[in-house]
């Protein structure tokens, strides 16, 4: 995948290399603005049951 990827990016390796950071930067910030808040009350992670004895 990661081959497909580069070998359609256009320009030379420096630049490939840059407009691979800059998608790898935009889909982190995608996924943290957007996907994680919206994904976040889906998730069971604040049910805990613990029993006190």
């Amino acid at each position: 995948m990661y081959s497909w990827i580069w070998r359609h990016l256009p320009g030379n390796g420096w630049v490939r290399a840059l407009i691979s950071l800059v998608l790898a930067t935009a889909v982190v910030y995608v996924l943290f603005q957007y996907v994680f808040p919206w994904a976040e009350p889906l998730l069971p992670f604040n049910d805990v049951t613990v029993d006190s004895q």
